[in-house]
């Protein structure tokens, strides 16, 4: 999942909200940044990216810890995301929805529909926790990038929240019976996540049901934890564990977070 940068144009170059074209302000989408065009966060497709405001989870190596908090200092009002991506029709293929956490958003849905009005597919960066409005977007959705975080049993100590691995469990089982196109991924970290960890995370995936598996190593970009950033991940995972995992899935991959 790539960082936001808010920008009105194809170059790569990071524009304050306040040049964005803003229309009447809505209770809407609560978004925290934009950007315009990218070929990673769709696989096979360009696409911008809308960064939902807000996560209740608290992971450690997030890059986007910005967006944590439900109150951002100036969210962009969603009619001024929408005229941007009026512009934005014939250019790219794809609106993916990140965050933070977007099925946190009640406005989520009504952002979708607005999205496919204009010819977009639909693509959606979850981590599963609020499975009930994760159900609600799903036939919305052409393809799902869903994050498990570890283990079931880990996850605690990983989002810091009590309870978390039940709601996404939940959103992962809703997932695989939906029919939408999707991969699973896991953000790996050599502090958080030894590689047995990973070994088994990778055989409770596939048990349940999954094709297709990335493992993203962490990156320090972004990320406010100085012991993580700190550490190296020069050859983690090892090449053994990755020939195991990806021995599992129809589809596998490594990548950079």
């Amino acid at each position: 999942m790539s960082a936001p940068t808010l920008t009105s144009a194809p170059a790569p170059r990071l524009v304050p909200a306040t040049e964005v074209a803003v229309g009447a302000p809505t209770r809407t989408l609560k978004v925290g940044g934009v950007t315009p065009f990218s070929a990673t966060d769709y696989p096979g497709k360009l696409a911008a990216v809308v960064f939902v405001q807000g996560c209740p989870w608290r992971c450690g190596y997030c890059h986007n810890p910005h967006l944590q908090a439900r109150t951002g200092p100036r969210p962009l009002p969603w009619s001024a995301v929408l005229a941007l991506l009026k512009r934005r029709v014939g250019l790219i293929d794809a609106v993916v929805f990140s965050g933070g956490e977007p099925t946190m958003d009640p406005g989520l849905a009504d952002a979708m529909r607005a999205v496919r009005a204009l010819g977009f597919g639909v693509g959606l960066h979850s981590a599963g926790m609020y499975p009930r409005r994760l159900a609600q977007v799903l036939p919305l959705v052409d393809w799902v990038g869903l994050d498990v975080k570890a283990p079931w049993q880990n996850y605690d100590a990983i989002t810091g929240i009590a309870d978390s691995a039940r709601q996404a469990r939940a959103g992962a089982d809703l997932v695989l019976a939906s029919g939408v196109a999707h991969e699973f991924r896991t953000t790996v970290h050599p502090a958080l996540h030894s590689e047995s960890d990973i070994l088994a995370l990778a055989h409770a995936l596939q048990a349940m049901g999954a094709r297709e598996y990335v493992l993203q190593v962490f990156r320090a970009t972004g990320c406010g934890d100085a012991r993580l950033d700190a550490a190296s991940t020069l050859a983690y995972p090892g090449a053994a564990l990755l020939a195991r995992v990806a021995a599992l899935f129809d589809r596998f991959s490594l990548r950079q977070a």
